[in-house]
């Protein structure tokens, strides 16, 4: 990794960004909100992590089982931590509703969150990875996931992209075109990406990135 960039955790740790993507590019349809977590027809992205192709369910299961620590920002807690949102029988990975080390970026924790096992994190999104981070590697070392997952929403992915965070973008694109929505790439600079798999389903492709972090030296 470049020295150029954010102190990187060592490399039993990866920063991965993982979300369902529209083939337009957005992660959310139009109108999202608290009582609308997706937007109008956004349900469509996530179709594929409650049907029941083999594809998916391996996707779910890798992804679930390689989480040490999740991130995510303060508008899909909302959504989550909502009264329409998880349960005990879906919650992260779907069906798989695991309880990984949660890490929300929020500039005020809520006074009385719904679920119990929330860590908020007051000052800003890298100490929040970086946290995340210390968490995973010991995870990791009791034999469990050693990835930190940035689960969304599309700002916060987009942010640590921005900032050189991220190791890793996995995206799952559902073939669905939105037309209107909140799009996850919103950025400027360019970014290189390295592809590592492709694994399609009936109801998605699932991508893996690579992210290239250009050196202090100015590689492109």
């Amino acid at each position: 990794m470049s020295s150029g960039g954010p102190a990187r955790p060592n490399d039993m740790t990866r920063i991965v960004g993982d979300i369902s993507i529209s083939v337009d590019g957005l992660v959310t349809g139009p109108d999202p909100g608290p009582e609308n977590g997706l937007g109008d027809g956004g349900e469509a992205l996530h179709a594929w992590a409650f049907g029941d192709d083999p594809v998916d369910r391996e996707v779910l299961r890798d992804g679930t089982a390689a989480s040490g620590a999740v991130v995510l920002g303060r508008r899909l807690f909302d959504v989550v931590d909502g009264p329409q949102g998880w349960t005990e029988e879906l919650g992260y990975g779907a069906r798989e509703a695991a309880t990984p080390a949660f890490f929300v970026v929020t500039r005020e924790p809520p006074v009385s969150p719904r679920l119990p096992f929330w860590r908020f994190v007051t000052t800003g999104l890298a100490d929040a990875v970086t946290q995340a981070s210390d968490v995973a590697r010991g995870v990791a070392q009791a034999g469990g996931g050693a990835d930190v997952v940035l689960m969304g929403g599309g700002a916060t992915i987009g942010s640590a992209l921005e900032a050189g965070l991220l190791d890793v973008l996995q995206l799952h694109v559902s073939p669905v075109v939105l037309g209107a929505g909140t799009p996850l790439f919103t950025g400027r600079r360019r970014h290189g990406l390295v592809q590592r798999e492709v694994r399609v389903s009936s109801t998605a492709v699932h991508l893996v990135y690579d992210v290239h972090h250009p050196s202090s030296r100015g590689d492109p």
